[in-house]
């Protein structure tokens, strides 16, 4: 949804930005229409451009409510409902390895509320957004490597509404794949998104530079953008509603030139003609988790919210080469169990200690929450997933696992509502590791309690359909909202570490004092089983960055090579980016531990902030991993 708080007339779009001229072609046979990227590039360092970022002027205003979508409601009896309290008694959730703060309000670029908190962990980094801004943490130590920035600084010089007009609904992801970045936002002119800014990292270093796109999607408002990472594409849906935001036209899917972006080249989307309709209920692309991929060729599979008794798995071949060969089919309509939809008709009626019913929160139970988590395991392959419902008349977490929905036939393997008392729970966000253990993360509040960040699990040799690891708490909020429209976030974030496949991560907002402008948002990781992925090693250096005078000197960083499920190979490192006249030693080297790095500065180093990476291989098959720092030298 859009929450950009700017406000304005819809002005036309151009359809000739930079260098390239928008079009569409469409084939008659499957109506798909394949549509260019209206301008690429590559830009410049992040790190760079985040040094260069305006702070916002700080403006206290509410965010712009979202369009509402039809009125899908359901009330049937729930019979998966997770009512027992034993495990809630004795709970063995693990507690959080890390845990600490991202980006607070009022963020960066803009004052918006809501945040919509999303993130991703990759090799050694995670990344966190928020609307309007970003931050790069080192996910060895919490520490922040850079930001918070605007995601606008990413689109310095870029041109355009990707530079001048994003609205936010920000999503990153990292490509395992290929171990690169992506990151996106929305766009248009006026207050209504018609663009998507999409940009792939050009290395795993989230600091470093992309290959940046524009793409023109249409006139019509485009909304909630969710992407997902596939073999042959990046694919995304969208809410699509007509130009004034009054009328739902259905939700729609998008497929990107996944190798043309990895590239930097010229890239297109493929998608269906038009929106799917106004009864048919939002969707959600699959996005691979894990090291074994889809069967070669498989289909992208989404999944559609249940509307009518059944989920709705769609199909999405795409053929870049040939694009009238794609096709967008219905697959499977897997049976639902029953369930009675969160507030259908106001959304807003999430309870918060210490306000008035008025400040009640959006529980926005209409939808697949973010993300959808596909796996292959050889002998099956599953996705997860969850929305709100209303469960016993409070807001309750409906959660599925769902196979072998690419190859079929499709089945429902396990489904059940995680409500187990009188608080009220939603906002969440699941996953499953390496070893089928599943993790979930909500909001959790009532009129008794301030909104809190929880989370819960089951290990996949339980009884199947309950989570029976009980329920852990990232952060008590000593605040709850009031104001912003009763708006609180679209979606939060459960993702898997890429270096162990075991480690999740999810982050979520929070209110630290009641107010109607003061969220704050959180990161914390977690294991639900010891051991199950793959021996490896993560690597870090610190400190992030340090400053020398005109006539140089011997810098000092600490380089640790921290080793995950057994790893116990030594690591060779190296280091490459340093200017001329700078040399660095490692003591010792090779290292499973810690290395002392020294950097010496001749006073010829010119005068600048320089970046530079270490680079460490070790293990069998050989491993390799960076970590970034930077120092800079004055004229002091």
């Amino acid at each position: 949804m859009k929450k950009q708080l700017k406000y304005g007339f819809h002005a036309a779009i151009a359809l000739v930005l930079g260098s390239g001229v928008f079009t569409v072609t469409a084939s008659a046979e499957n109506r798909v229409q394949v549509v260019p990227s209206y301008h690429n590039d590559v830009s410049r360092p992040l790190w760079q451009m985040a040094a260069e970022d305006v702070p916002f002027a700080h403006q206290e205003r509410e965010a712009a409510e979202n369009p509402k979508l039809p009125n899908f409601h359901k009330d049937s009896p729930d019979t998966v409902v997770q009512r027992s309290l034993l495990h809630m008694l004795a709970p063995n959730i693990p507690s959080p390895i890390l845990n600490f703060d991202g980006i607070p309000f009022p963020g960066v670029g803009c004052n918006c509320a809501p945040p919509d908190t999303n993130g991703e962990v990759g090799a050694t980094q995670f990344v966190q957004m928020v609307n309007e801004g970003y931050q790069v943490f080192n996910k060895t130590t919490g520490t922040s490597v850079l930001g918070p920035a605007s995601i606008t600084s990413l689109w310095s010089g870029f041109g355009g509404v990707c530079q001048t007009s994003g609205f936010g609904d920000p999503v990153v992801l990292y490509d395992q794949l290929a171990n690169r970045w992506v990151i996106t936002q929305f766009a248009g002119g006026g207050s209504v998104p018609t663009d998507e800014c999409v940009a792939v990292s050009t290395t795993s270093d989230a600091t470093g530079t992309y290959n940046r796109y524009g793409f023109h999607l249409g006139t019509n408002f485009f909304d909630y953008p969710k992407l997902a990472v596939w073999p042959d594409a990046y694919y995304m849906s969208m809410n699509v509603f007509n130009s004034s935001g009054t009328a739902f036209l259905g939700p729609q899917p998008f497929a990107l030139n996944r190798t043309a972006m990895l590239a930097g080249s010229p890239a297109t989307f493929i998608a269906p003609v038009g929106a799917l309709g106004a009864s048919v209920g939002p969707i959600l692309p699959a996005d691979v988790d894990g090291t074994t991929l889809p069967a070669s060729g498989a289909p992208e599979t989404f999944v559609g919210y249940p509307t009518s008794g059944h989920y709705t798995v769609y199909h999405f071949h795409v053929d870049f080469a040939v694009p009238s060969n794609s096709t967008w089919t219905t697959f499977a309509t897997p049976t639902a169990a029953g369930f009675t939809s969160l507030c259908p008709t106001t959304r807003a009626c999430v309870p918060q200690s210490g306000v008035t019913s008025s400040n009640n929160v959006d529980g926005i139970g209409d939808r697949l929450m973010f993300r959808l988590p596909y796996r292959n395991f050889g002998d099956h392959e599953s996705v997860v997933g969850n929305f709100t419902v209303n469960s016993g008349g409070v807001a309750g977490i409906r959660w599925f696992e769902m196979r072998n929905v690419t190859s079929g036939p499709v089945t429902l393997f396990q489904e059940s509502t995680y409500q187990p008392d009188s608080t009220w729970r939603w906002m969440g966000s699941i996953a499953m590791d390496a070893a089928g253990n599943i993790g979930l993360g909500f909001n959790a509040s009532s009129s008794s309690i301030h909104p809190q960040i929880r989370y819960t699990g089951r290990l996949a040799t339980d009884p199947i359909n309950t989570m029976t690891l009980g329920e852990g708490t990232i952060i008590n909020g000593n605040g709850s909202q009031s104001g912003t429209s009763n708006r609180w976030g679209d979606y939060s974030a459960m993702t898997v570490d890429p270096s162990d496949d075991t480690t999740l991560w999810f982050t979520g907002e929070y209110y630290s004092a009641t107010s109607s402008f003061n969220w704050r948002t959180r990161i914390a990781n977690f294991q639900l089983a010891a051991g199950g992925g793959t021996p490896d090693y993560s690597l870090s250096i610190s400190p992030a960055t340090q400053t020398i005078g005109r006539n140089g000197g011997t810098l000092t960083y600490t380089v640790t090579v921290t080793p995950v499920n057994g790893f116990n190979s030594p690591v060779t490192l190296s280091i490459s980016g340093l200017p001329s006249g700078t040399t660095g030693n490692f003591v010792p080297n090779p290292t499973t531990t810690t290395s002392t790095l020294t950097l010496t500065v001749n006073s010829s180093t010119r005068k600048g902030t320089y970046q530079f990476t270490v680079t460490g291989v070790g293990g069998s098959p050989p491993l390799t991993h960076t970590a970034t720092a930077k120092f800079q030298k004055t004229n002091r």
